[in-house]
C-alpha cells in the first residue's frame, strides 16, 4: 500500500510537471488553491476585509493567505516563504539562431545551474508572452531541444575534466534548416495559441521534460528537476489547505504563503523576496482588519516566517566538502539550517520554534552547517526578516545534485515538511 509520504512525493511530481516555469508554478498553485475554496484577487481592486482564504498572483510569485474567525488587527502571521524560479536557461532577444545546416536557441544561463547536467536531455521552453496588448499568455512545448555533448571519439581527455563555455557550448539544438527560414519564438506562440505577430515580449526558460520518479532498494528516493524550490511551494500549498481547515480555532494567527520569484538570481524585483510583495500584501491584510501603523507594527512583532528553501544531504562521493559532525541524509527528515554569518536567518529561538513544530508534528529534523572552507549560499530568509523584522528560520528538505536539471530527495521528506508547516501555521505563541 502506498505511504502517505509516496502520495505526496507523487503529488509533488505532479506539481512540478504542471510548473514549467515560475510563471506555471504561480499559476498552478493559485488553481489548485481556487479548488480548495481560496479566492484569488487582483492587485487593482480593492480587497475583502474579515475571514476567508485569499490569493494573488504577481507576475511568476504566488501569495495566498488565511484570515481565521475573530482575526484582529493585531492578529499575528505565520509566513512560509519559498521561492519558483529554479537554475536555468533564459531565451534571449533574437533566440533562432544556427549554423552548418543546424537551427539552435540562444539562452542565458539563469542562476546556477550544473551545466553538465543538462547535456543530452529532452529539453523544453516554458514561460510567458506578452502580446501588445498587454494580455500575458502562458505557452510550453513539448520536447523541442537539446544540449548535445560532444563525442568522446573527438575529445579524448573529456572524463579527465569537462570544461562548458557557457557562450559556445550552451546553444542547444532544436531542429535542421535555415535559421533565417525559421521562428522559434512561433513555435512558442502556437503553443500559447497566440498570433506570432502580436508578441511584444517573452519571459522564456529551458526546462527539463523527464517524468519525476520513485526508486531505489525500498523506493526511499525521489528525482525530479526543480525540487529547488518546488519542493517547499508544494509543501507550503498542502499545509496551508490543512491550516484553512482550522481558521475557527481560537487565537489562530493567520497563515501565509509567500512563494517568491528571482530567488536564483538575487530577489531583486517587484516578485522577488527582495521586493515590496509580501510587505504590500500583510499591509493590506491589515487593512482589511482595521490596523493602524502601530497595530501592524504589533502584529509583525508577534510573527514568524519559516524560510524553507531546499540544503545539502552529505554526498558519500565527497564528505570532505561537509562539516564533520553533522552529516544529513536523504529521508532523515527536513533541514534546519544554521551559518554564523546569517547567510541563513536562523538562532536560537529559531531553533527552538522548529524543534517545537516538529515534535507537534512528530517528524525528526536535522541541522545543517556548512564545511568552514566550503560557504554557503544563501535565501530568502535574512531578506525577509531585514526587511520586515520578522523572526525568521531557515529550514528545507536535503538534496543531493542541488542546481542539476534532476535533484535526488528522500520520499519521506517533502511530505515531512508540509507536516510541520502544517504545525507551524497552526503556532499561536
Amino acid at each position: 500500500m502506498p505511504t502517505a509520504a509516496h502520495a505526496h512525493a507523487l503529488d509533488l511530481g505532479r506539481f512540478v510537471m504542471a510548473s514549467p516555469s515560475s510563471f506555471h508554478a504561480a499559476a498552478e498553485g493559485a488553481r489548485r488553491l481556487v479548488g480548495e475554496g481560496f479566492e484569488v484577487l487582483s492587485e487593482t481592486d480593492a480587497w475583502p476585509g474579515g475571514p476567508g482564504k485569499y490569493a494573488v498572483v504577481r507576475d511568476g510569485a504566488l501569495i495566498a493567505w488565511t484570515v481565521p474567525e475573530g482575526a484582529g488587527a493585531t492578529t499575528p502571521f505565520r509566513i512560509l516563504g519559498a521561492h519558483t524560479d529554479s537554475p536555468s536557461f533564459k531565451l534571449k532577444p533574437k533566440p533562432t539562431t544556427g549554423r552548418l545546416g543546424w537551427l539552435q536557441a540562444g539562452v542565458e544561463v539563469y542562476g546556477g545551474p550544473l551545466l553538465n547536467s543538462w547535456l543530452d536531455r529532452d529539453l523544453r521552453l516554458a514561460g510567458r508572452l506578452v502580446t501588445l496588448d498587454g494580455a500575458q499568455h502562458l505557452a510550453a512545448t513539448g520536447p523541442l531541444l537539446r544540449f548535445p555533448q560532444l563525442a568522446i571519439h573527438l575529445d579524448r581527455a573529456v572524463n579527465e575534466g569537462l570544461a562548458l563555455g557557457k557562450q559556445q557550448h550552451m546553444n542547444p539544438v532544436w531542429g535542421l534548416g535555415d535559421p533565417s527560414a525559421e521562428d522559434l519564438l512561433g513555435v512558442l506562440a502556437e503553443a500559447a495559441g497566440v498570433d506570432p505577430y502580436e508578441v511584444g515580449g517573452f519571459d522564456v526558460v529551458v526546462a527539463d521534460t523527464q517524468e519525476p520518479a520513485v526508486f531505489g532498494a525500498h523506493g526511499e528516493f525521489f528525482a525530479s528537476g526543480r525540487l529547488d524550490n518546488l519542493s517547499s511551494v508544494h509543501a507550503g500549498l498542502v499545509a496551508l489547505v490543512q491550516a484553512a481547515e482550522a481558521t475557527d480555532a481560537e487565537g489562530a494567527p493567520i497563515a501565509v504563503l509567500a512563494a517568491f520569484d528571482h530567488e536564483e538570481v538575487g530577489s531583486a524585483s517587484r516578485s522577488g523576496a527582495s521586493g515590496p510583495f509580501l510587505e504590500d500584501v500583510l499591509a493590506r491584510i491589515g487593512d482589511g482588519l482595521g490596523a493602524s501603523a502601530g497595530d501592524r507594527r504589533r502584529a509583525l512583532a508577534a510573527s514568524w516566517h519559516v524560510s524553507a528553501d531546499a540544503g545539502h544531504a552529505v554526498h558519500p562521493n565527497y564528505p570532505e566538502r561537509h562539516d564533520p559532525a553533522n552529516h544529513p541524509l536523504l529521508g532523515g527528515g527536513p533541514l534546519l539550517k544554521i551559518n554564523a554569518n546569517q547567510r541563513y536567518a536562523t538562532d536560537a529561538a529559531g531553533a527552538a520554534l522548529w524543534a517545537r513544530v516538529c515534535d507537534e508534528a512528530e517528524v525528526p529534523y536535522q541541522e545543517f552547517v556548512s564545511n568552514n572552507d566550503v560557504p554557503c549560499g544563501s535565501t530568502i530568509g535574512p531578506l525577509t526578516a531585514t526587511r520586515l523584522g520578522i523572526r525568521t528560520v531557515d529550514v528545507g528538505i536535503p538534496l543531493l545534485s542541488m542546481h542539476s536539471a534532476r535533484e535526488l530527495a528522500g520520499v519521506q521528506d517533502p511530505w515531512r515538511l508540509s507536516r510541520a508547516v502544517e504545525r507551524f501555521f497552526a503556532q499561536a505563541g
